[in-house]
């Protein structure tokens, strides 16, 4: 199948969503214990970070993640146990769709051209809504 992968994100109506993206910084939070680390070890500034684990926070009726205020030995973050399970929850919804759409998948690969020797980046073609 290669690189062709099939992205899952889940909306809850018109206004919150929960992908790979907030699953993947949950993750590094998890292993780095604090929200400004994982933000940066994802390339994403800590106000965006933090703005993606508050979002999450008040999204869900437990808490996804909890903090500790700084100080002369830093603040930190932790998992909370319901934050643990929705990764998990996640990455197995993921895991059925991917198993459930791979002929599909590999199909489709079977179909693309190959590479054209000039490009060399990616280009993300998806349209998202406009920055304000």
């Amino acid at each position: 199948m290669g690189d062709v992968r099939l992205t899952v994100r889940v909306d809850f109506g018109a206004e919150r969503a929960f992908g790979p993206g907030k699953v993947r910084l949950l993750e590094a939070i998890g292993a780095a214990g604090s929200i400004s680390r994982a933000g940066r070890a994802l390339g994403m500034s800590y106000r965006r970070a933090w703005l993606l684990v508050d979002d999450m926070n008040r999204s869900f009726r437990a808490a996804v993640v909890v903090t500790k205020g700084g100080g002369a030995k830093g603040g930190g973050a932790a998992l909370t146990t319901f934050g643990r399970a929705l990764i998990e929850k996640y990455r197995a919804i993921e895991a059925r769709a991917t198993a459930a759409t791979k002929p599909q998948l590999d199909a489709l690969a079977g179909e693309l051209r190959g590479r054209p020797r000039g490009l060399r980046k990616t280009v993300k073609t998806s349209i998202g809504p406009a920055a304000r």
